[in-house]
């Protein structure tokens, strides 16, 4: 019989775990390529056969996407997957467009097909868009968990920007295994809150193979979702963060829309610094498409070592890269905390980009004038180190969930914020999971 000749739409994420699991020993199909966006330097490289099984001997080529009319044909692909996430529906619809018009069949994977069982409970927390507050859920979800006596590690939706091989089953216990794994400013935004708890993480490419080697040593496993993907993992309990900041988005992007469909609890968070009115319209979408679903109002209070040090200071504010970029936001939790303490002025750092950074803001041109903290290559590093200490400030605010004194020299005073969730009222997340997980 001829095998199905596909092409996966990617992002070094959802498109390698279905491919993992749905296609590698599959011999009803062949994958013929790859195709990368969102993240810079992942394409124009391959899937290596050490990871793609015994029907890929010789790999599986990643290309830009920019080139997926050209690949249709030439590789005669007869069908291809859309593979990332955090992108609006009518975009989706338009990639669907383009593949039908060179020819091929257009499919996108559900739960079914993806989603790997475990022998251990599985939480989730997933989000609407990038940005929402999932991270620090994550984190209270784990420091409950931790309080009712379970060993927990956080498996996090992937981050494979470097050797695919080295990155197929990755183990964090320490910031020495941050150093050992190379990892990027965008991978230690997500890992070090964990570690800083005493959490265990776990990352990587293949995720069963993950999924087995964190089951031998954990009472629970933790899904930390990204980029508001769907979880790899069949799931006991769905938590899905929506932000009011962002109306209307819970209905309006893939996958977002999943998640809120298959949500057993809702954290609508930022409410404390949100409108109300959109507040109570993100409850209503959410409850009109998901009427059994739980919901909980939450907040992330800011918190600065110094906030008189911000008083006044013409200051240049860091805020998380992803969140800024495809996550649409124009401002974070940095901006709002130099404005609630009295910051003289918020500097634009465009003026100031170099590099890779510059070039974030022409991809991106509606990013606010904030500093998206990008760190996806050692170039990209030294490009925001660069971008920093040239800009005219007296100070530097940094909401990202790292010091990133840590990473790179300033040469100039930074101030951190951090920021935690706080439910707000009842139902608690500490109700809802002793009532489903008690011992």
């Amino acid at each position: 019989m001829t095998r199905i000749r596909t092409l996966i739409m990617g992002a070094a994420g959802r498109d390698f775990h279905n491919f993992n699991v749905f296609y590698r020993d599959n011999k009803d199909y062949e994958v013929v390529a790859f195709t990368a966006t969102q993240i810079p330097n992942i394409d124009e490289r391959k899937y290596p056969a050490e990871l793609a099984g015994s029907l890929y001997p010789a790999g599986i080529p990643i290309h830009p996407e920019s080139e997926l009319v050209k690949l249709i044909k030439d590789l005669k692909a007869d069908q291809v997957v859309f593979a990332y996430s955090d992108v609006p529906h009518e975009v989706v619809m338009h990639k669907a467009s383009i593949v039908l018009a060179a020819g091929a069949d257009f499919r996108m994977m559900g739960t079914n097909a993806t989603q790997v069982k475990s022998t251990k409970p599985v939480i989730s927390i997933c989000a609407v868009r990038t940005g929402s507050g999932k991270s620090q859920t994550t984190r209270r979800v784990s420091l409950i968990l931790r309080d009712m006596g379970f060993k927990v590690a956080a498996i996090r939706h992937p981050m494979p920007y470097g050797d695919l091989v080295k990155q197929k089953v990755q183990r964090f216990a320490t910031y020495a295994d941050l150093d050992k794994h190379e990892c990027t400013i965008e991978e230690r935004e997500e890992y070090e809150p964990h570690l800083d708890n005493g959490l265990i993480v776990y990352a990587g490419v293949d995720y069963e193979a993950i999924l087995r080697q964190a089951e031998q040593e954990v009472d629970i496993i933790l899904w930390d979702g990204g980029n508001n993907d769907f979880p790899f993992y069949k799931s006991d309990l769905n938590i899905v963060v929506a932000d009011p900041h962002r109306a209307g988005h819970e209905k309006a992007y893939h996958p977002g829309e999943t998640n809120v469909r298959m949500a057993d609890v809702f954290v609508i968070n930022k409410v404390d610094t949100a409108d109300p009115d959109k507040v109570i319209a993100v409850r209503n979408t959410l409850h009109e498409l998901n009427p059994s679903a739980v919901i909980i109002e939450g907040a992330s209070p800011l918190f600065v070592d110094d906030p008189d040090a911000i008083r006044g200071k013409r200051v240049l504010v860091i805020e998380d890269g992803p969140t800024l970029t495809h996550g649409e936001m124009k401002y974070g939790a940095g901006w709002v905390a130099a404005r609630r303490f009295g910051a003289g002025e918020i500097v634009d750092p465009r003026p100031y980009a170099v590099g890779t950074i510059h070039d974030t803001y022409v991809k991106y041109p509606d990013t606010g004038a904030i500093l998206p903290a990008m760190g996806y290559g050692d170039k990209m590093v030294k490009d925001l180190e660069d971008t920093i200490n040239k800009a005219d400030v007296e100070l530097v605010i940094s909401a990202t969930p790292i010091d990133l004194n840590r990473i790179i020299k300033v040469n100039k005073p930074m101030q951190r914020v951090r920021y935690e969730l706080q439910e707000i009222g009842q139902p608690t997340l500490v109700e809802i999971l002793k009532a489903k997980f008690s011992k």
